[in-house]
């Protein structure tokens, strides 16, 4: 297929706002490439690379050759080819032999080609093709049903694998995606709820159980082997031997374990979210510092237990199968509740033990991994929103040659983020030094007072209220915003919806 049917595709999705149009076109694309095409076929058409990052931004854009192609020429895989070889290139010249294959490409670039290509590279395609609107795109276009499509994509951790699979065999090919232990499979997430009085009314009975405010963590274990993977699929088993060793000393010989790593204090309270993230994402740290600074671990789901997959089983045996096999020092406190009454005295445990709030979840629910399912809400005692930061102002005062003020935006589900207001507050020295440095990083460009950035950083925010507003283009803005910390666990596509402040406000209204 030529890379320009994906660069019309795309240009012709981003002009329509219906979700079925949007889903029609990507599968009418899908249906007519190629089965080793699938993977960076999905990938560009949901605006991202198919693998890591090449290091090309705007700085590397400002010299491509003039004038672009008058036809197009090069295919899906030859732009993949040429991203990929961009990507690998290091060591001395790495910077000219990476100028020139990135010419050449742009050589031979259509001008429709060049605006696609430009998008891809600095982040910045904007047509509301998300991952859900992929999966039905997939399905359809393979002939298959989305519920199948999303729940290979859960266990294999790609889209694009399970597109390439599904496009090939349809229902054979998906057939062959399971849980493997070792392997990681995406996690599942939770719904809000107001108070446990409207997660109750919408879950009952339940279990409600404490909710940490640590590092998501999914534990493998096969005989000897132990691995620990991030809620973004990152192995991180060097980094937590403590954990590691825990999991060494349950008597199974295989289990897959939900569950958190945070940092505690002396008295079992937890250190602020950023000490956690500061110790869980060092790479290399002296064994008197893992001393001075343990993780500890606490479970709340097992998927699979000594050889039986517990996915789709419901949680009441799940928890079972937990209960057996990890002792009360490892696992999350959970309760059963019949009434709100209940639930609300687990949360004022939690609270009172330093904790941000409780999980309420459905007893007889499947584990949907990869879903922000119904049968999971969590329920914070404090009002936050995790948003994207989309630009910051350089600081007065004390803070001068600091980057401090920045611009807060909600996810808006059609595409892009919605600015909801600034924030300067809440931040420490040591934060706004890694913020400016690493917001250069991100940068698109600039004005005398202001860094405009790629949307790729999540903050989690804490605010008094949702207010009314003209100045910004969501209508609404959020009151005394305070910034509680980053969440480099969290991806801009996990950010709080543009609706879901919306429904803040509509409550307090």
């Amino acid at each position: 297929m030529l890379f320009d049917d994906l660069a019309a595709a795309s240009e012709e999705v981003a002009a329509v706002r219906s979700r079925l149009r949007k889903v029609e076109r990507l599968a009418a694309v899908l249906s007519s490439v190629l089965p080793d095409e699938a993977r960076p076929a999905v990938a560009y058409l949901s605006g991202a690379l198919p693998h890591a990052a090449i290091g090309v931004g705007w700085a590397s854009l400002r010299d491509i050759p003039d004038p672009p192609a008058e036809r197009p020429t090069f295919g899906v895989l030859d732009v993949d080819a040429a991203l990929r070889e961009i990507g690998s290139l290091s060591g001395p010249g790495s910077q000219r032999a990476r100028r020139a294959v990135l010419s050449d490409l742009f050589a031979r670039a259509t001008e429709r080609e060049r605006r696609f290509l430009i998008g891809l590279l600095t982040g910045e395609i904007r047509q509301g093709a998300l991952e859900g609107v992929m999966v039905e795109a997939v399905a359809r276009a393979a002939g298959v049903a989305a519920s199948d499509v999303r729940r290979a994509t859960m266990l294999a951790g790609d889209l694009g694998t399970v597109a390439a699979a599904a496009l090939a065999r349809g229902v054979a090919g998906l057939s062959g995606f399971a849980l493997r232990v070792l392997e990681p499979v995406q996690p599942m997430l939770a719904q809000s709820a107001t108070d446990v009085g409207d997660a109750m009314t919408r879950i009952h009975p339940a279990a409600v159980e404490w909710k940490l405010d640590g590092a998501r963590l999914q534990v493998h274990r096969m005989g000897d082997e132990v691995r620990a993977f991030t809620r973004n699929l990152a192995d991180v088993t060097a980094r937590v031997p403590e954990v590691v060793g825990k999991i060494l000393s349950l008597p199974v010989e295989a289990i897959v374990l939900d569950g958190e790593a945070i940092a505690l204090r002396a008295d079992g309270r937890p250190h602020p979210f950023q000490v956690t993230m500061g110790r869980f994402g060092t790479r290399r740290l002296a064994d008197v510092q893992r001393e001075q600074l343990p993780l500890a671990s606490f479970f709340f789901d097992c998927l699979h237990l000594d050889g039986r997959d517990l996915l789709d089983r419901p949680a009441h045996e799940r928890f079972a199968a937990l209960d057996r096999s990890l002792p009360d020092s490892l696992r999350i406190p959970r309760a059963v509740a019949a009434r709100e009454t209940d639930a609300a005295r687990v949360l004022d445990d939690a609270i009172s033990r330093g904790h941000e709030g409780v999980m309420v979840k459905a007893l007889d629910a499947p584990y949907e991994a990869g879903r922000r399912g119904a049968s999971w809400l969590k329920v914070k005692r404090a009002e936050t929103l995790d948003l994207v930061v989309l630009a910051a102002e350089w600081g007065h005062g004390r803070r001068s040659g600091w980057l401090s003020n920045l611009h807060l935006g909600a996810r808006d589900p059609s595409g892009g983020f919605v600015m909801l207001g600034k924030t300067f507050k809440g931040m420490t020295d040591e934060m706004l030094a890694w913020q400016t440095e690493r917001l250069q990083q991100l940068e698109m460009h600039r004005d005398r007072y202001t860094v405009y950035v790629r949307p790729e950083l999540v903050v989690e925010v804490a605010f008094d209220g949702v207010q009314a507003s003209r100045r910004y283009p969501g209508g609404v803005a959020l009151r005394f915003a305070r910034v509680k910390g980053y969440r480099p666990d969290k991806r801009p596509a996990e950010a709080d919806t543009i609706e879901a402040v919306r429904r803040i406000h509509d409550r307090g209204a």
